[in-house]
């Protein structure tokens, strides 16, 4: 057994109000716990969790989130409910000919609502991909320190998924932008259910993890090879 990715953790002015976004998105259900606002996942769907913070955004996001269509129509439907539950769009230099619709939550968090027949996102569910800045160093450290396999390693992108299958995690690929300050999104993963955090801890700083410090509620958080930050949890 192994740690667990539960859910990417996003820091908020208004956590309760971004969580009620993505739940009307997702048609998710919001679970109050010591940590914030939290949209279980499932099997094969990650969790989103939204915490309270005050720091500003600096630069771009390094992650954002892939929603996947059956069809136009149910693309269409999907952008105008964001749209319907407080999101608007931005430009990131799209092309007009590229088929996704890229907009922004209520906090300016960008993600993509992807157009039908997207081969890559095929059976991944709805929260169809988390798609990262990075380089193949970090996919190969996180498809290690989750026991996923690689389900793409060309051109120095990768991606990883879970064996049950479900969402993807992917990584571009240099050029990876300059770290500015903490991430406003992160990974959390849970220990596993019969193992203990220190030795988890001890097991992804083996591999290439670097320590950074442990919260009040005992999360320990760490920074993979690219720096990005991330916590494992106390069991539960």
């Amino acid at each position: 057994m192994t740690c667990q990715l539960t859910a990417v953790c996003f820091d908020a002015s208004g956590p309760l109000r971004l969580a009620q976004f993505w739940a009307g998105l997702l048609g998710r259900e919001v679970v109050h716990d010591a940590g914030g606002a939290f949209l279980p996942g499932t099997d094969t769907q990650l969790g989103l969790r939204f915490v309270a913070s005050r720091a500003e955004r600096v630069g771009e996001n390094r992650l954002h989130l892939h929603l996947t269509s059956a069809s136009l129509a149910d693309q269409q439907q999907t952008v105008a409910r964001a749209l319907a539950l407080g999101a608007g769009h931005i430009d990131l230099g799209q092309r007009p000919e590229e088929g996704h619709i890229v907009l922004a939550d209520p906090e300016g968090n960008e993600f993509c609502v992807i157009e039908p027949g997207n081969k890559f996102l095929a059976g991944c569910g709805l929260l169809g991909e988390i798609a990262c800045d990075g380089t193949r160093e970090v996919g190969l450290f996180w498809s290690t320190a989750l026991r996923w396999p690689l389900v793409w390693d060309q051109d120095q992108e990768t991606a990883v998924q879970s064996p049950r299958g479900g969402t993807k995690v992917a990584w571009g690929g240099p050029p990876v932008a300059p770290k500015q300050g903490r991430n406003r999104q992160r990974f959390d993963l849970a220990p596993p259910a019969h193992g203990d955090q220190r030795s988890e801890v001890d097991r992804l700083v083996s591999l290439g993890a670097t320590r950074l410090e442990v919260g009040e509620d005992g999360t320990v958080m760490l920074t993979d090879p690219d720096g990005n930050e991330f916590g494992v949890l106390t069991p539960r």
